[in-house]
């Protein structure tokens, strides 16, 4: 077995590693090093794919090692997450919190499935976990920067749209929902304008509100693909 075979599955390991540390830093309530952990693990899960296409050494081995490794990075690490972040205001009593590991069972779901559906080559159905995962990791940096937890006002309503929250996203990510991909794979700017409008969107956004701007381009890129589906059956319609 040669090493160049090997490096994909090393880089998917990295990966996992990534979400293992995350899920440590997240019992020591460090969000924020948790959060930049898992945003590690997805560059990680973005290369492995990638040096597995450049050396030609795609194995179904590679596939399952991928799911496995994100399935901690994209699944237990932001369920975990949650539950500690709303166990810190309704108590650790309370069964409330875990209600977020529903985003842990979404995703579980969301990979075997991804796993065996032939149509997710070049797009997704569904929103990505690793894109799901960053949502729910960045909640608690965005809502202490922006003070909204400590305000009396929108305390409860921003702990339950969180709860709520969680049984949409494991429904989104499972959903029969047609996403555009955001891999380049042409130089043609025409075929890729919806890809590299969304990405200069994105980082207006992030210029513009940091961390905070994490969970709102990730709505955004689910409705930015429901309007192009939209716009592209009319055309066919036509």
């Amino acid at each position: 077995m040669t090493f160049s075979k090997n490096i994909p599955n090393c880089i998917t390991l990295l990966n996992l590693l990534s979400g293992c540390l995350a899920v440590v830093f997240v019992a020591n309530n460090d969000f924020e090093t948790a959060f930049y952990l898992v945003c590690l693990g997805i560059f990680f899960d973005f290369f492995d794919g990638f040096f597995a296409r450049l050396l030609k050494v795609t194995s179904p081995l590679g596939l399952q090692l991928d799911s496995l490794a994100d399935m901690v990075t994209s699944g237990v690490a932001p369920g975990f997450l949650m539950y500690k972040f709303l166990a810190q205001d309704f108590g650790s009593s309370s069964y409330v919190p875990f209600v977020a590991f529903v985003i842990t069972l979404g995703a579980c779901y969301r990979l075997a499935n991804f796993n065996i559906d032939v149509r997710q080559g070049d797009s997704f159905i569904g929103l990505p976990t690793p894109a799901n995962a960053l949502f729910f990791m960045s909640i608690p940096l965005w809502i202490t920067d922006f003070y909204v937890v400590f305000s009396d006002v929108n305390t409860t309503f921003v702990l339950y749209f969180l709860v709520s929250s969680c049984f949409v996203s494991a429904y989104i990510m499972n959903a029969e929902i047609p996403l555009f991909s955001l891999k380049i794979k042409t130089s043609s700017l025409k075929k890729n304008k919806l890809q590299v409008g969304f990405l200069l969107f994105s980082m207006l956004l992030l210029a513009l509100l940091k961390v905070a701007a994490v969970p709102a381009i990730i709505v955004f890129y689910v409705l930015f693909s429901v309007f192009n589906n939209f716009f592209a059956s009319s055309k066919i319609g036509n």
